[in-house]
């Protein structure tokens, strides 16, 4: 008998190797098989790639399943991340179904049979459809409590919703008429009840509506009550503020789902709520696509910064306005790249399934209410399988859109009026930053780095602050409790004449206030900025900081115009710094474990004891690596105060000459 229990033992062994053994190349990267180069030559990726990515991604979501009740169970990530709690297990897997529909949901509509680590994956999702309902079940969802907010649950409910609408003939068809019942009534006990006043609102929308295309009675006076009230978060340019926030949530949420509601929904029920969001999304042409870089890269910029490659999503959507005013071929080569970013990177999976974090797992970046499900809203990126292989996004030919336009030696700027957004685009390095304001939020997420640096830049990855002053792009004082504090809350004042203007104000403090103001150059930032406090505070400024790639960082420090500037170098980018005016000194900072892309960087910080009010003026330069430091590498010929007029003249080396007066 133990011995057999043995060989039992061993033999499941076995087929648990196997089974993880098919998916053992998740382990590494994705790879871009017979490129189409004529189609796509940046990326080499076309439709049939995406299919392939997609299942490259729920092959390792799928390594966790053995049966067609198995839940999608997945290891937690070690820190704040949840879930923290028994409790919180099932709607951590709720997450991880609803999700990773994104995906299964667009190849399924192509291929109803298609299987996955030998899971039928139509069976397997319209199976979890019914434990949902079931008490008990891994994955069970209660009825939400009348017009009470049904918290993550709504969350996902609202992306069910999204899957049942685009996949009818996958999830919801097939399903029994008592089925269909039992999950309208439970799928509208959630998008019935309470939201709140941001994109979560969409969650609503979305349920209420798929159940009203399928004639259900639902209620129309709330439905539309809600379409008003986030049509009124529309603050032009493409800019939806999400809580007063503005983040890729405007982009992924905002955008996506109203333009996929116009579409599937609002054509038909509602054509004047339909017309708005479509104009609105179009409108995301105008500035959006500028905030990637050259080579297609995203900015590590805003919370839920986990679901990575989902920003690109309403570019490939854009499909859908069929507009031939619109460079598809330059959407799609941002759209892939962006893709290829992560899904190429080293890190990206652990366990199989991606991390919480940018490139890889990073701790800073992490939102408590994320799980390792959560990453899988990266899926609605595949949202654009929907769009047939003859729609334009999928047969024009990729290209750089204006940066092959763009001159050497300039930088080019794009400012959303009303949401206060900068996109600055440098052709040098072919780098795309954004700068945007916070102010204080009853959530607190203005707080957070995902927010509070002066400025995102694609080739830069931000680096948290560290307990001993170490600080990358912001400005940090030592409080009254002698703790080094970043600014968070930035106001926007003015954008003129280049300068992109803000106050800003300790939060611990509000007597300690700075007048802010930026100058984007072609290869750097100038920073004219007046700190005024009412006693004696220690303050530092940092640069962006530099990942270690295989050597050490390089360290010198040179006089450029007769200027004294610290540089850093890390084989990639170089980094030099001059402390213009007021500022004691300089110093390199190395830290660790503060970097997305490496265990160890270096950032170059400036620090000063301010007494009542000072003037601090920083040039922050960048070149690639290799750049042999001299003179050019300056650009500011002179700066002149104009006491009388309270007024700023910057003459540049190349002639022009900038003002600012705050």
């Amino acid at each position: 008998m133990k011995m057999h229990v043995f060989i039992v033992g061993i033999v499941l062994m076995g087929l648990s190797c196997l089974r993880l053994g098919a998916t053992e190349s998740l382990d590494s990267v994705f790879v871009v098989k017979e490129k189409n180069m004529t189609l796509s030559p940046y990326t080499g990726m076309t439709r049939s790639h995406w299919k392939e990515a997609a299942l490259y991604l729920l092959r390792g979501a799928f390594s966790y399943v053995n049966s067609l009740d198995d839940p999608l169970d997945f290891p937690k990530q070690p820190g704040k991340s949840y879930p923290r709690t028994i409790s919180q297990e099932p709607v951590a897997r709720l997450e991880a179904f609803c999700r990773t529909m994104f995906l299964a949901g667009p190849l399924l509509k192509e291929n109803p049979e298609l299987t996955v680590n030998g899971i039928p994956l139509g069976n397997y999702y319209r199976r979890h459809l019914e434990l949902m309902l079931q008490p008990g079940t891994p994955l069970y969802v209660p009825m939400n409590p009348p017009k009470k907010n049904g918290g993550q649950r709504l969350v996902e409910m609202g992306g069910l919703a999204v899957s049942l609408m685009m996949a009818p003939e996958v999830f919801w068809n097939p399903l029994s008429q008592a089925m269909k019942d039992s999950l309208a009534v439970r799928m509208l006990s959630y998008g019935e009840g309470e939201t709140f006043d941001t994109n979560w609102q969409f969650f609503n929308i979305n349920s209420m509506s798929f159940f009203l295309s399928q004639g259900y009675q639902i209620n129309k006076a709330y439905l539309e009550f809600l379409l008003k009230r986030v049509l009124a978060s529309y603050s032009g340019n493409g800019w939806y503020h999400d809580g007063f926030l503005f983040d890729y949530y405007s982009m992924w949420a905002f955008q996506l789902y109203g333009s996929l509601w116009a579409e599937e929904i609002g054509e038909k029920y509602y054509p004047h709520y339909a017309k708005q969001f479509k104009e609105h999304f179009r409108a995301i042409i105008e500035d959006y696509p500028y905030m990637f870089a050259q080579d297609g890269k995203m900015i590590m910029w805003g919370r839920s910064i986990t679901y990575r490659m989902a920003a690109a999503a309403p570019l490939a959507l854009t499909g859908l306005l069929q507009d031939p005013n619109i460079n598809y071929g330059w959407m799609r080569r941002i759209a892939s790249a962006t893709m290829l970013q992560f899904l190429q990177h080293p890190d990206f999976l652990k366990d199989r399934i991606p991390t919480l974090g940018f490139y890889g797992a990073f701790e800073p970046s992490v939102n408590s209410y994320s799980c390792r499900g959560s990453v899988f809203w990266l899926g609605k990126l595949f949202f654009a399988l929907y769009l047939p292989e003859s729609n334009p996004f999928w047969k024009a030919v990729e290209n750089e859109g204006d940066w092959a336009k763009f001159e050497k030696d300039k930088v080019y700027c794009k400012y959303a009026k009303n949401a206060h957004i900068l996109v600055a685009d440098y052709p040098n390095i072919g780098a795309a930053e954004i700068r945007s304001t916070t102010i204080q939020s009853v959530n607190g997420y203005h707080r957070v780095e995902n927010y509070n640096r002066l400025a995102y830049n694609s080739e830069f990855p931000w680096q948290a602050d560290g307990k001993n002053g170490e600080v990358a792009m912001n400005y940090v004082v030592k409080n009254k409790k002698g703790n080094w504090e970043a600014l968070c809350n930035f106001g926007f004042k003015k954008y003129e004449d280049g300068f992109y203007c803000r106050e800003a104000w300790l939060e611990s403090d509000e007597s300690v206030r700075f007048q802010l103001a930026e100058l984007p150059l072609s290869n750097g930032i100038l920073r004219i900025d007046k700190l005024t406090s009412s006693s004696p505070i220690e303050v530092r400024i940092g640069h962006y900081a530099l990942p270690e790639k295989e050597k050490k960082i390089r360290e010198s420090i040179v006089k450029l115009n007769g200027k004294e500037t610290y540089i850093i170098d890390n084989g990639v980018y170089c980094l030099g710094m001059i402390a213009w005016e007021g500022w004691k000194q300089m110093e390199f900072i190395r830290a660790e474990d503060l970097h997305p892309e490496s265990k160890y960087s270096v950032v170059i910080n400036a620090h000063d004891r301010c007494e009542n009010e000072k003037v601090y003026i920083t040039l922050q330069l960048w070149e690639k690596s290799g750049w042999e430091y001299n003179d050019t590498w300056n650009p500011i010929s002179k700066i002149q105060y104009d006491k009388k007029e309270n007024k700023f003249n910057i003459v540049l080396k190349d002639g022009s000459v900038k003002h600012l007066k705050w």
